[in-house]
């Protein structure tokens, strides 16, 4: 049964930086497309960053172009989001989340496998 944890969360400044991890177990992270997706109060999930290390494929949706970076250390089983020059607006439950397949996907609804969720509050 694979299992997925986040970590990292919590308070940050406008303009400043934060990172989230992300443990998976029960799954190949070569061979499965994984992603971060965050949900704001009274919004709708949305994806944030997706990669499939096994072609090479990565998705960051426009609000984050430029300041968050997804990356991987297969060696550990852990996927980071690195995120920079945070805003108010990136204020969210972050989630963590693998597909299982090597498929590539930044649609919430191609992922089975889910965190429990990280706090990103960012003030201003």
């Amino acid at each position: 049964q694979a299992q997925v944890v986040e970590s990292g969360g919590g308070l940050g400044q406008a303009g400043g930086s934060l990172r989230l991890l992300c443990t998976v177990s029960g799954l190949t992270c070569g061979r499965s497309t994984l992603g971060w997706f965050r949900q704001a109060p009274g919004k709708g999930r949305e994806g944030v960053s997706c990669a499939n290390w096994g072609s090479y494929t990565v998705y960051y949706n426009d609000f984050v172009k430029g300041r968050f970076t997804i990356s991987r250390d297969n060696a550990k089983s852990t996927l980071y989001l690195q995120m920079d020059s945070l805003n108010p607006e990136d204020t969210a439950m972050y989630y963590c989340a693998a597909t299982g397949s090597t498929a590539f996907s930044c649609m919430g609804r191609d992922f089975g496998y889910w965190g429990q969720g990280t706090q990103v509050t960012v003030s201003s």
